[in-house]
């Protein structure tokens, strides 16, 4: 993953709607930037409802909250509507910023080697700075573990 420190790459991708976001847009404001494999597998929803649930804190201290995977842009509507998921998902399928952020990893399933993306969060100060790296985050702890470090440093 990305060092601490560095300058967060920036990006352009699709939100739910097919709207383009761009990082730089949020320069300004702190940005959460979590990367997840797979809309509605176990894991990702678990970690999705977790930031959804914790919204309100991210909110109160003016945070965006981003997830990015590689799925496609009519996924991450459907993943958003049927978890009332308040927060924004950006779709990378061409690894983007999947590959920029170092989340990209050889992965094995079930004995199967491959590549995927590894669950990575990023904390993105103002500037645009890497704040915070949290590599290997567990879904369902990830969201309060960030907002409990947010508040620390206020």
């Amino acid at each position: 993953m990305l060092e601490v420190n560095t300058k967060a790459p920036d990006f352009t991708l699709q939100d739910k709607n097919g709207n383009p976001v761009s990082l730089r847009d949020f320069l300004g404001k702190k940005v959460v930037l979590y990367f997840y494999p797979k809309d509605n597998t176990p894991g990702c929803t678990r970690q999705a409802c977790a930031f959804a649930r914790n919204y309100d804190g991210f909110q109160k201290q003016n945070v965006v909250v981003i997830g990015i995977s590689k799925d496609t842009v009519t996924s991450h509507e459907k993943f958003a509507q049927k978890h009332n998921l308040p927060f924004m998902l950006l779709s990378d399928p061409d690894l983007v910023a999947i590959q920029a952020y170092d989340v990209w990893k050889e992965k094995k399933l079930y004995g199967k080697v491959g590549m995927g993306v590894v669950r990575g969060t990023y904390v993105i100060d103002e500037q645009g700075l890497i704040e915070k790296v949290m590599p290997k985050v567990k879904p369902d702890t990830n969201a309060q573990e960030i907002l409990e470090y947010l508040q620390e440093k206020n």
